[in-house]
């Protein structure tokens, strides 16, 4: 399988392969849930694929009730993928859903074509993405455990066709040396991060001391967080039209209403059933998430799966023990919407605020409900 396309450390000479780009996507259901999921699942991947820098060239989308455990895909849907995307000239096959090793060895097998999953496609885009060192730690950590389990699917590259039945050939010496070094590796990143996490803690204990109060942004990807930061606190932080454009969380500080220093940050897009290996390795970056005192959730109102989206964040509040936390719904990209639609939103969340944060739009009052939300949760007190 292609996994040394994340470039990891110690096997950028060995393995190195042409950069792969030209895609056969494969949209698979497993569970029927609503009548729009199967066209969210497909907005999703392409968006996905599309902030990755891939070119899609043809796909399938097919409901699997019962994944064959060896392959996920049975024989003849997958015949039909192997033919597809060699006719297409795809030079990697790209699934939405997260495969086994044992999956996706088979398949590539089978097909003849590397093969990435969900959580790989998402790897790839944050390798991409990640220019802080502690941005790039985590994504190498998360990368370093994706391909770890993986490893013996990569035989093909790396056998030297040693010996017999039962034999150990230069081939498998070779990959137990290669998991040896995954292994040391992930040690030394684990430690490096909990250094991150030490000084984190540091920073959070003085920002305390000095009374500052943390806001955290959050949402979906490409929901308009940085835009959001950048209106709020004039942060010039970078915003694209593409999934995780930020993945090194961002801090500003700004005066409400003259008088409370707020500490806003803007962190690392949510997505639907985010991998929990993602959640454990930026396990650093999402702790901003659970130690602030309040939640800015910004939720895109211009878009046509807005409930969905909703739930999403939800989800990934309750992994990070967030849940519970006071926030503010911030009904975001106002300016998108006609009368008819403002009104249908604000019926789905009455507790959301309009506001455009490209167009600097309900902004005062966003504000207001959040002076007001933290005098409630800790009422102010003056500086020292």
């Amino acid at each position: 399988m292609d996994f040394y396309r994340f470039r990891l450390p110690g096997f950028e000479h060995a393995y190195t392969r042409s950069p792969r780009n030209r895609a056969y996507v494969a949209i698979l259901q497993v569970k029927r849930k609503s009548p729009g999921d199967l066209e969210e699942q497909t907005r999703e991947i392409h968006e996905l694929i599309r902030s990755a820098s891939i070119k899609m060239l043809a796909g399938t989308r097919a409901f699997l009730p019962h994944p064959s455990p060896s392959h996920f895909v049975r024989q003849g849907k997958l015949t039909q993928i192997r033919d597809e995307a060699a006719q297409a000239g795809a030079d990697i096959l790209i699934f939405n859903v997260d495969l086994s090793p044992n999956q996706a060895g088979n398949i590539e097998a089978f097909t003849k074509i590397p093969v990435i999953d969900r959580t790989g496609l998402i790897l790839e885009i944050f390798g991409r993405r990640a220019k802080s060192r502690e941005g790039q730690l985590q994504v190498e950590l998360a990368q370093l455990e994706y391909v770890l389990p993986r490893l013996g699917g990569l035989g093909t590259v790396m056998s030297r066709l040693g010996g017999g039945i039962g034999s150990r050939g230069p081939g498998e010496q070779e990959l137990e040396r290669d998991r040896r070094k995954v292994r040391r590796r992930i040690l030394q990143v684990q430690s490096k991060l909990q250094d991150v996490r030490r000084h984190r803690e540091l920073i959070r204990a003085g920002r305390k001391k000095k009374n500052f109060k943390t806001v955290a942004i959050v949402g979906y990807t490409n929901g308009g967080k940085s835009t959001l930061l950048n209106a709020l606190t004039g942060a010039g932080t970078l915003v694209e039209d593409k999934m995780f454009a930020t993945l090194d969380p961002k801090a500003r500080m700004e005066s409400v209403n003259g008088h409370r220093n707020l500490l806003f940050v803007d962190t690392v897009g949510f997505l639907r059933d985010l991998p929990h290996a993602l959640i454990k390795s930026f396990h650093a970056t999402l702790e901003e998430v659970a130690e602030a005192d309040i939640l800015i959730h910004v939720l895109d109102a211009a878009d046509t799966h807005t409930m969905d989206l909703h739930r999403a964040v939800e989800n990934v509040l309750r992994e990070l023990k967030a849940a519970e936390k006071p926030r503010v719904l911030a009904l975001n990209k106002a300016d998108l919407l006609d009368v008819a639609q403002k009104k249908r939103v604000q019926e789905l969340f009455p507790e959301g605020i309009l506001i455009s944060s490209k167009d600097r739009l309900g902004l005062n009052h966003l504000l207001f409900q959040l002076e007001k939300m933290m005098e409630s949760v800790n009422p102010y007190q003056p500086l020292s």
